[in-house]
């Protein structure tokens, strides 16, 4: 890993102690996919075991009330992950926090945020540990570190770290790894790496995200407090991009449909949405909510719109 930045910000907080990050905590949620899941979990102890890490590690999956088996899967092939069980409604953020919450009480030094959809390479400790050496070295104190990850097809960049370019319109552009690490204003959670520091100063994913942005608004705020926030320089791991085109047939649904659809945390998530608007880009809270109305009760006028845009 090229232990260079692509620099946009300044050094902000002195710290001068060296960090050691002597217990990690890795955190998961799931819902149905023991397949993914199970893999996923696979390729996080061959990392362990290939990275040769010295940190003692805890794994912790909040199974969000499957059906297909999965928590017993995980329970008869990684005998130390520790499952909670979900009450079925607690979607991705919700699983997170659960999970998040249980690591708290051991105090660890570092939290590894894994989607179960995620497989991460051999050396991801190796490479992590390595970017908060140079976060240390460089900030003089610890972050986030997001792990850029690809499609196992096409090799193209599926998620990761970006930064603002409009914040009036809430525009980013997502980096794609160039060898050397960058730094982001908002990124995703299919890697992330959140150091004990980063959560005695902002917590850990806030309740008023249901699903999805919750990584979004987490990386806005540390990024808010002065904390850095990194994109590593190389891909760290794989996974597909299936949230798939939400607007295919939108405007042949019926009107109850698109307002399900709307307020469906797993389909446009308004709820989270206008969290996130309200917490970082308050000026944009009207247009966003006349446009989540919009969509549902004039689709094609909102799709006309948009394509202008």
């Amino acid at each position: 890993m090229n232990l260079e930045v692509n620099n946009k910000k300044t050094p902000l907080t002195p710290y001068s102690k060296k960090i050691e990050l002597k217990k990690i905590a890795i955190l998961y949620t799931c819902f149905n996919r023991k397949q993914k899941t199970l893999e996923s979990l696979a390729n996080v102890y061959n990392a362990i075991e290939e990275s040769n890490i010295t940190s003692k590690i805890s794994i912790y999956l909040t199974d969000d009330g499957s059906t297909d088996g999965t928590s017993d899967a995980v329970r008869n092939t990684f005998k130390d992950v520790i499952i909670l069980e979900g009450s079925g409604s607690l979607f991705w953020a919700g699983g997170m926090r659960k999970s998040w919450n249980e690591a708290l009480k051991e105090d660890f030094d570092a939290y590894l945020l894994l989607n179960d959809d995620t497989y991460v390479i051999p050396t991801l400790f190796k490479d992590l540990m390595q970017m908060n050496t140079f976060c240390v070295e460089k900030y003089k104190q610890t972050g986030i570190y997001l792990g850029a990850v690809k499609d196992p097809k096409t090799q193209k960049r599926t998620y990761g770290g970006a930064v603002l370019t409009n914040k009036f319109l809430f525009k980013y552009r997502k980096l794609n790894p160039t060898g050397k690490i960058q730094e982001c204003d908002l990124g995703n959670a299919n890697i992330m790496f959140v150091t004990k520091s980063v959560v005695d100063k902002i917590g850990i994913l806030s309740e008023s995200f249901v699903h999805g942005v919750a990584d979004y608004d987490y990386t806005l705020t540390a990024v808010n407090k002065k904390l850095p926030v990194l994109l590593s320089a190389t891909y760290l791991g794989e996974c597909e991009n299936d949230h798939g085109e939400k607007y295919g047939n939108f405007t042949n649904k019926s009107y109850k449909e698109r307002k399900a659809l709307l307020l469906n945390p797993v389909g446009l998530d308004f709820k989270s949405n206008m969290a996130l608007m309200k917490r970082h880009f308050p000026f944009r809270v009207p247009m966003v909510f006349l446009a989540g109305w919009l969509k549902v009760i004039f689709p094609k006028l909102y799709l006309i719109i948009n394509e202008k845009r």
